[in-house]
């Protein structure tokens, strides 16, 4: 049965998943990502995970997006669904772990909507170094899990708190800002009474191997900050304090911080949606409020009840501390707070509410750790293995006397957790879904709705015959970089070179000639933030023919067409006859109606050159008294003649 409850929560959890996400797409790399994508595709595999000399040193997390960009290939458009399926991964681990805490599927499912549902996950999501914040989120979780559950343990399984020293160890090189974890294994050491000096050692190992590792590869053991900066140069002590209330607010639904870092501020959040949050919190606060007073009456309880809200607080106390060091505060960083917020909640509703766990379920089963003695421990630790095998089931087993937590009391109160779970996801749902709507004004967000339309505008509609040419766009509002002009296409060739593709930013159409085969025009839609295609109009501006001109480049015995001077006002034609001349062949050229030249026609390939104004329309007819023998075919009134190129510069 809870292997079927499982799978129904997993496929609910991943559906709506895509669903909260859906509009949110990668078409074009640029930034960072661009640059991650640039180190793939130039760098050998040991250069690419392991950058020697780099700002930073995190082969953990190179070494997945290497293996992510190896799938994705010239795929693209792969990046957010990968992303997607991974945080519906994360959201369902979360739901275990929350089952377990709680000891009920309901509290766990919502805390998996909740996770999939937080305005956070937008760079987790939306960009390719999201992968970097998945990772470093799953693992942050399970050193606090580990660590959970060695604090609980009543056998004291070691392995779990050596599972955290190696996670601990990885996650510094997915992210070094979870260096700040340390201190959390000293904590559980120590509400566990732990003090042997090789326990002690183990996560300081772990640390020192880290700083030692980092200052042979990047030479620094200060960690980098974000923006280019240095976390040494850029530190405030006041400004620290700022950022970790202003995370704190974020966790309680609070957007503390300027429009281009959460969407929304909340000054200009409507009164509507704030009352949600408020009731949301007052939600939050009812359960503490509930949770205090639990703690305060049950004596037995105590101890173990405030050393594992030390844990949880600890935790999210740290990961806000190593977010608020640098010069600002990103939504993405308080994710992981905001995951173990939610991990924090359950516990309150496993204490609130004590469930009982089935002996066969199969996730991390381990003993409580013992406070009692004699034959009640005896009692309870038999009435606990009958419950089931995890610590918390251990511990609310026996920590649920009959006179305190009769039947009744504990239906009441899984009711009570339940609805106020419940409840808490009501209010936060239209909240969230509400700040969700205002992505666009996040800073990373109108650049990429801008490279989103340039790769729809050029590889979505041309495929891979961009390669090879000249792209023009008008204007140059969103000052793309020489290094985007120069490696974006590159994401699209299987070589990762498309060579002879180049990014040219003009003015006007004015700069260019007349738009040939191998080239592109585009003009930026600051409007709609992207970029339109505008080649075929451009083309039939610059040469709008009305008769005997053909694509290929035939002349028939009469044509007409009209052609736009370009900057130096001057048309060249290059007429190319491809028969044997036979004598007394002449052109004649017509300019708005009146015989500008006659060109007797004493070689194969032959020149015309007509002056006029810069931005001047030609109204122009040629007139050929030969045509072209033995010609396959014959396409308007009159007979093909000859072979023209123009150029109007």
């Amino acid at each position: 049965m809870q292997i079927r409850d499982d799978i129904i929560a997993a496929v609910l959890l991943m559906g709506f998943a895509f669903f909260i996400n859906r509009g949110i797409e990668i078409k074009g790399l640029y930034m960072d990502d661009l640059y991650l994508w640039s180190c793939y595709g130039e760098q050998s595999f040991m250069e690419y995970v392991f950058p020697m000399g780099s700002t930073r040193f995190r082969f953990l997390y190179y070494l997945a997006a290497w293996l992510e960009l190896a799938v994705v290939g010239t795929h693209i458009n792969w990046i957010v669904p990968i992303n997607i399926l991974l945080n519906g991964f994360l959201a369902f681990f979360l739901y275990c772990l929350g089952r377990r805490l709680s000891g009920r599927s309901l509290p766990g499912f919502l805390t998996g909507i909740l996770f999939l549902l937080s305005r956070m996950s937008y760079y987790q999501i939306g960009q390719m170094y999201g992968l970097m914040e998945t990772m470093a989120l799953w693992m942050a979780v399970g050193i606090l899990w580990c660590l959970y559950v060695y604090l609980n343990d009543k056998k004291e399984k070691i392995w779990y708190f050596h599972s955290a020293c190696w996670l601990y160890f990885g996650i510094c090189f997915v992210h070094e800002r979870y260096m700040a974890l340390l201190p959390l294994f000293y904590l559980v050491l120590i509400l566990r009474g732990r003090f042997q000096l090789r326990k002690w050692l183990r996560p300081a190992i772990a640390f020192a191997a880290v700083q030692v590792i980092r200052f042979f590869t990047i030479g620094t053991l200060s960690p980098a900050g974000t923006g280019g900066t240095q976390v040494a140069d850029t530190f405030s002590l006041g400004q620290a304090v700022k950022y970790a209330f202003s995370q704190v607010a974020y966790i309680f639904g609070i957007n503390a911080g300027p429009e281009h870092l959460n969407g929304l501020t909340w000054a200009d959040t409507p009164f509507s949606v704030k009352l949600l949050v408020y009731g949301a919190d007052a939600v939050l606060l009812v359960f503490l409020c509930a949770f205090l007073v639990t703690v305060v009456r049950d004596r037995e309880r105590r101890r173990r009840c405030l050393s594992n809200a030390a844990l949880f607080l600890t935790f999210i106390a740290l990961c806000i501390g190593s977010s608020s060091v640098t010069v600002r505060v990103e939504m993405r960083w308080v994710y992981v707070s905001y995951a173990a917020a939610l991990l924090f909640l359950n516990f309150i509703c496993g204490v609130l509410a004590p469930g009982a766990k089935k002996a066969d379920e199969p996730f991390m089963p381990f003993r409580r750790f013992g406070l009692g003695d004699g034959k009640a421990a005896e009692k309870k630790t038999m009435t606990a293995q009958s419950a089931g095998d995890s610590a918390e089931a251990n511990f609310l087993a026996q920590h649920s006397p009959a006179p305190v937590f009769r039947k009744e009391k504990r239906e009441g109160a899984a009711v009570f957790c339940c609805a106020g779970f419940l409840l808490y996801l009501l209010l936060m749902l239209p909240a969230e879904n509400f700040f969700r709507d205002h992505y666009e004004n996040l800073y990373l967000w109108p650049n990429q709705t801008r490279y989103n339309s340039l790769a729809e505008e050029t590889y979505g509609r041309y495929g891979h015959e961009i390669f090879g040419k000249t792209i023009y766009i008008i204007g140059n509002s969103y000052e793309m970089s020489d290094f985007t002009a120069e490696t974006f296409f590159k994401v699209y060739d299987p070589e990762r070179k498309a060579e002879g593709t180049v990014v040219q930013h003009i003015d006007s159409i004015y700069e260019i000639g007349l738009v040939t085969d191998q080239m592109l025009v585009l003009r930026e839609d600051p409007e709609h933030n992207g970029f339109q295609d505008i080649t075929r109009f451009v083309r039939d501006l610059k040469l709008d023919v009305e008769y005997g001109l053909y694509d290929d480049g035939w002349l028939d015995e009469e044509s007409s067409f009209h052609v736009l001077a370009g900057q130096t006002g001057t048309v060249s034609l290059t007429f190319m006859y491809p028969g044997v001349l036979s004598g007394g062949e002449e052109t004649e050229i017509y300019v708005d109606g009146e015989l500008y030249q006659t060109i007797p026609v004493t070689e194969n390939v032959y020149y015309a050159q007509i002056q006029a104004k810069a931005g001047q329309v030609l109204d122009i007819q040629v007139k050929n008294n030969f045509y072209m023998q033995n010609a396959q075919e014959q396409r308007g009134e009159t007979r093909l003649a000859t072979l023209v190129e123009i150029a109007a510069d």
